[in-house]
């Protein structure tokens, strides 16, 4: 009986625990999954630093400028007393005892003592600069703590910042350097390698009658860009051939493409029975790829068999594979996405995937959805899930850039 289309992809996820975590580099991690949590190595900022290019100040004003200060500097070690002043620059670090800061466009310099002015306009594309012309009449005083970022004011040392299982992007890769990261630890990539069977199958040239194009083998790669793809192997429809590629290979993932149902030259469950692998998923009830299928063989590596029909297949790596791969690599469960989606003739008893483009929360089905074709597919957004019995309403969407 085939399984429901929701608990199979349960079950492909809970068919793998993460593969084993390696500290990299943070540029060779980007795309991967962190194994542990990113934390703050150092408080941000370290200390107490200017928000602005201007003065510090302590006290009522006018001030006496006493220093100055660039982004870089050492922390000056005096404290600044009431009626002084200290040039700062953005980003560096304020005398202690500085009370605000007060930025260049409202200074005004008379000699070497500093006034709080009105700002006045100035031309577009003119650097700031305090003017030395007489002081004109005192703005009201800046609270305390203006334009100053405290330390530790957008993190601690020691604080999590991003939790194991999230994604690395470039984002985060800039976050880990800022906190004082030089590597990060990661799950992985999944090793897979691809084995298409058919002899009807041709690989380059038109089709012609009693002979198809290879689909299969070319989709694939763009659909793995959480695994490692080692390689794609062609066979024809030989059971002992499709035994040795299954024993032979040391990918953690082996994706089958054919010979998933019962017909005379579908060999891979009975290639599967006698290398003692455990059938976890045999069959979905979805349309189309209900002949997909999940085993695990014995020393642990997994087998996802694709349909034979490209569509079917293309569902069939959203249902089963994708989950595989998520769960090898670490990959916490994203959200459910979803959208709104008229009536489209659900199934009374399986799952529908019908290939949608979106607008808005609004779904639309392109149609071009029979399993031997991509046409749909390839035209489409995501796939909708569309439960039996549908009649309109929320449904989920799942998308080839999940993974």
């Amino acid at each position: 009986m085939n399984m429901p289309w929701k608990l199979a992809r349960q079950t492909a996820r809970r068919a793998a625990k993460p593969l084993d975590a390696v500290e990299l580099p943070l540029p060779d991690s980007l795309g991967l999954a962190l194994a542990s949590a990113v934390r703050a190595l150092a408080s941000q900022p370290t200390c107490d630093t200017s928000a602005m290019d201007g003065y510090a100040v302590c006290g009522a004003g006018p001030w006496a400028v006493v220093g100055r200060v660039a982004a870089g500097e050492p922390v000056p070690q005096a404290v600044l007393p009431a009626g002084e002043a200290f040039g700062v620059a953005t980003g560096a670090p304020v005398p202690p005892g500085t009370a605000s800061v007060i930025p260049v466009e409202l200074c005004v310099l008379d000699g070497n003592s500093l006034h709080h002015a009105v700002a006045a306009p100035r031309a577009s594309g003119q650097a700031p600069a305090a003017r030395h012309s007489p002081p004109r009449p005192s703005s009201p005083p800046l609270p305390p703590g203006k334009h100053i970022r405290r330390r530790g004011e957008d993190w601690s040392a020691g604080d999590e910042l991003v939790p194991a299982g999230s994604p690395i992007t470039p984002a985060l890769l800039g976050l880990a350097s800022a906190a004082g990261h030089d590597t990060v630890l990661a799950h992985r990539r999944p090793r897979v390698a691809v084995i298409v069977t058919g002899d009807e199958l041709l690989h380059s040239g038109p089709p012609t009658p009693g002979r198809v194009r290879d689909a299969i083998g070319p989709m694939l790669p763009g659909l793995l860009s959480r695994a490692d793809l080692l390689g794609t192997t062609y066979l024809r429809d030989d059971p002992a051939a499709l035994a040795d590629a299954l024993t032979a290979d040391s990918a953690d993932v082996l994706i089958t493409c054919g010979a998933t149902s019962q017909g005379p030259a579908d060999h891979l469950r009975g290639v599967l029975q006698d290398l003692g692998a455990e059938v976890l998923v045999s069959g979905v009830a979805c349309r189309p790829g209900h002949p997909m299928l999940l085993a695990a063989l014995a020393d642990g590596r997994c087998v996802v068999g694709l349909p034979g029909n490209p569509f079917a297949a293309y569902a069939a790596v959203l249902t089963l594979l994708h989950p595989l791969l998520d769960a090898l690599g670490g990959h916490a469960s994203a959200p459910a996405i979803t959208a709104h989606l008229n009536d489209v003739s659900a199934h009374p008893s399986d799952t529908r995937l019908v290939p949608v483009t979106r607008n808005g929360s609004t779904a639309h089905p392109v149609g071009h959805d029979r399993p031997g074709s991509l046409w749909g597919a390839a035209m489409a957004d995501a796939l909708a899930v569309v439960p039996p019995g549908h009649e309109g309403g929320e449904v989920e969407l799942i998308s080839a850039n999940a993974s």
